[in-house]
Order: structure tokens, then sequence, then C-alpha cells
């Protein structure tokens, strides 16, 4: 496959499955009251912190690998069966324990260990055919578990209970899981099967998770812990309020993925990093765009959007749609980083996580579940201030190219 269809695939599978993610919330919220909304956006929480801790510890190592040889193919293999595996084994114990727990969300999160298997092991066939440079296999795996999800959920009616939702969304990914298994089967036939290496120390998934838990699972734990401990309607209110801002979600995957390839065609170090700041303040304006034309929906078609929800995420798109500005900035920052120096990243992610917390809960404590939504952009600014701020050290400290080049002994670009 060629690179430009391979991109345009991958890009194109990255975009479905967010849309999935986007209809399956809109779906649950036109479905549920605004109290079963918030039992499944806790549930649904935790399955996507599931599924980041899957994809740190064994998709993105698997995605590194190089060639098409029998060593990369039986690594695919072997990083799906474990997939399933834990996913299995951590399935059971989440369903046992819910079981001898009474209440809607326990019976929710039962139903969540019941399908984990399913939803986890589709989404690992999706980073093997990645690998394999087979997008268009992944791409139409989440096509298939798009239609079957929107077929399953929409046969039901208003007032459908959390576990039911959970239960129908998990087993919908079951014909995608089958089919992509099968194909996954014909590349990797007869290659070798090894577990024990992504469990030894030092494997590269135990790095991208931390990556991954002091990055994004800390503040969403955190907003479902506010959720627990405070007002439940706080998870749902917020979880409504990003769901609307999903197609940024897409951009900003999209650049961390393409954006170091693409911007490492610039010979000239300096000329990248104004080009990463120009796309921070494309992606900013494009996220200030969308937060205006969401205001601007009449009622009627919020509530279309999200049902009895929208009344709570309405009230919440200035602050939501200030920190998705915000998070532009900061993931274009860090893309820069990485560019400059790689290694300077995670100790931005550790610390402007956790002081994303302290705003989170002070907002909450201050202005409630609006002060919350103001609590998250103040983490995500402070974030993107730091990182840029790093940027321009790491430029002060080393030379520019031309420096004792003369103007007409330039080096040429590669």
């Amino acid at each position: 496959m060629r690179a430009r269809t391979a991109v345009l695939c991958s890009v194109a599978d990255q975009g479905v499955a967010a849309l999935t993610n986007i209809l399956v919330l809109v779906a649950a919220a036109r479905l549920s009251t605004l109290a079963d909304f918030a039992r499944f956006s806790a549930v649904y929480l935790v399955f996507t912190v599931l599924l980041g801790v899957s994809g740190a510890y064994t998709g993105q190592p698997l995605v590194l690998k190089r060639g098409g040889g029998a060593e990369t193919r039986g690594a695919c293999r072997s990083a799906v069966a474990f997939t399933l595996l834990a996913a299995a084994a951590l399935g059971a114990l989440l369903a046992a324990v819910c079981f001898l727990v009474p209440g809607d969300t326990a019976r929710a999160l039962m139903m969540l260990g019941l399908v984990l298997p399913v939803v986890l092991g589709q989404d690992a066939v999706r980073y093997a055919f990645s690998t394999l440079q087979q997008p268009h296999l992944a791409l139409f795996s989440d096509l298939l578990r798009l239609a079957c999800v929107l077929g399953a959920l929409g046969t039901q009616v208003y007032g459908a209970s959390p576990a039911r939702l959970i239960a129908l969304w998990g087993l919908s990914a079951l014909p995608a899981l089958l089919l992509s298994a099968a194909l996954l089967h014909r590349s990797t036939a007869g290659t070798p099967f090894l577990l024990r290496p992504m469990l030894r120390r030092g494997h590269l998934g135990q790095r991208f998770t931390v990556e991954f838990g002091v990055g994004n699972a800390t503040g969403q734990l955190s907003v479902l812990g506010l959720g627990a401990v405070g007002n439940p309607l706080l998870v749902g209110a917020l979880r409504g309020a990003t769901t609307l801002f999903g197609p940024l979600n897409v951009l900003f995957t999209s650049a961390t993925s393409f954006g170091p390839p693409l911007l490492g065609r610039i010979a000239d170090e300096r000329s990248r990093v104004r080009a990463t700041a120009a796309l921070a303040a494309v992606l900013a304006t494009t996220a200030a765009l969308w937060a205006t034309v969401l205001a601007l929906l009449p009622d009627r078609a919020g509530r279309q959007l999200l049902g009895d929800t929208w009344s709570v995420a309405a009230a919440l798109l200035p602050a939501t749609g200030s920190q998705y500005a915000a998070m532009a900035v900061g993931t274009c920052g860090l893309l820069a980083l990485r560019m400059l120096d790689p290694r300077t990243t995670l100790s931005i992610q550790v610390v402007f996580s956790l002081t994303s917390v302290a705003f989170l809960a002070g907002g909450y404590v201050v202005g409630g579940v609006l002060g919350a939504a103001w609590g998250l952009f103040l983490g995500s600014l402070c974030k993107a201030a730091a990182t840029w701020i790093r940027v321009a050290r790491l430029r002060r400290r080393k030379p520019a190219p031309e420096e004792g080049v003369s103007a007409g002994a330039r080096p040429s670009a590669p």
C-alpha cells in the first residue's frame, strides 16, 4: 500500500473509532434519564481508562515494530492473545466483585467485566493490522463495529438500564472481533507465539502505561472520584460536554500520530518549531470556532443530540471549549518537545496532570460542576504554558543550524 493511502486509511480508521465512541454516548444520552446517563458515563469512563492502559501496554510498543517478517507477525499474534487473556482475567474479577455489590452502577460494571475481552480484543487487532501495514483491514473492522453498535442501540427504547446498554454495546463488537481475528490468523499463522516478553521488566509498555496514567487516566479517574464522593451528576455533565468535542479529539490524535514524520521533513529545527506553533494556533482557533457553533445550537437541536443531559452540558460549553483550545496548544507543545528532547515530556505530564486534578477538585469545591469544568481549563492552560516555556529554553540552549555557516553555504535539505 502506498504511503499516502496508508495514512488516509489510518486517519479514517481513527475517525471511525472516535465517531463510534461519540455516537455510543449520544445514543446512551438519548435513551437514558439524567441519573442513568451519569451511571452509564461512569462505567464508560472506567472502560476508557482500561482501553488506554491496554493500548499503552500492548498497542503502542507493537506499532514500533518494523518490517513484515516472522518476528513482527508473531509479535502481532502474541499481543492480541495477551490482550484477550489479560482482559478475560480482569473482566472475570470485575464481574465477580460487582456481582456481590447492589445497585445499578454495580450491575453495569459487572456487564462491562463480561464484555471486556470483546471490546479490548477488537481494539488490539486494530493495532496489529496497523503494524502489519494493513490499515484498510482495521478500517473495515471499525466500520463493521460502528454498524453493529448503531443497529443494537437503535432497537432500544427510552429508559433502558445502564447495564443493558453496556451489554449491547459490548456484544456488538463481537462480529468485528471474529472477522478481524480470522483475517489476522491468515497473516500470522505459523509464527512464534510468545507471551513472556510482555511480562518482563523493561518492556516498553510499562513506560508507556506510566505516561498514560499520569497524562490521561489521572484526570479521568479524578472526575469519577468526585462523582462518587460528591455529586454523581458531575460525571454525566462533564462527559456530555466533552462528547460534543469528540471531533477535536480526532484532530489532536492525528496531530500526535502523524505530526512527527510530517514535521520531520523540515530540515531546519527552528522552522519545525515555528511550524508546530502555527499548528497550535490553527487547532486552538478550530476549538474556539467549534465551541461557538455548539453554543449557538438551538435548544431543540441540543436535546436531540444529548437528550436530558443537554441542559447541564450546555452550561459547560464555554469552559470546555476554552479547555480544548488550551489542550490544542499543549498537545502541539508536547509534539515540539518530542522532536527536541523526548526525555522532557514525562516530568511535565506528571506535574501538570496532578495540577489539573488539584484545579478540578478546587473548582468543584468553589463552584460545583461549572467550577470543576473551569478548573480543568486552568489545568490545561498551565500545562500548555509549561510545554512552550520548556520549548523556548531548549531552543536557547541549542545553537541555530545556520550558525557558523555562511549564507551561500547553508546545508541543503535531505
